[in-house]
């Protein structure tokens, strides 16, 4: 013998202005610190994201001279790989909303 029906419920939809703003994109920091080589840095921003030699070295003075340096940007996911890939490198990085 099968069970109650369920009675059917009505939903309320919603009233006003209800749209949503996109997420801001995130940017990936690389932070300044005593342990790694400046030409180490330079080497894993080579082979993480592919950038030539030139840029790589720009931002590795960047981070060396201002203490930081936005290396890539880009939705929460894909900021949130990047720092993993750099800590499994042993840099510093964090991520922020693009202000």
């Amino acid at each position: 013998m099968p069970g109650p029906v369920p009675a059917p419920v009505e939903v309320d939809q919603p009233t006003g202005d209800t749209t949503t703003e996109p997420d801001a994109p995130w940017v990936v920091l690389v932070w300044n610190d005593p342990i790694n080589l400046m030409s180490y840095v330079a080497f894993v921003l080579q082979k993480l994201f592919g950038y030539p030699k030139a840029k790589a070295d720009t931002l590795m003075l960047q981070v060396h001279n201002e203490g930081r340096a936005v290396v890539a940007n880009g939705p929460r996911e894909t900021c949130e790989l990047h720092v993993f890939r750099l800590h499994e490198h042993g840099l510093w990085a964090t991520m922020q909303h693009d202000a």
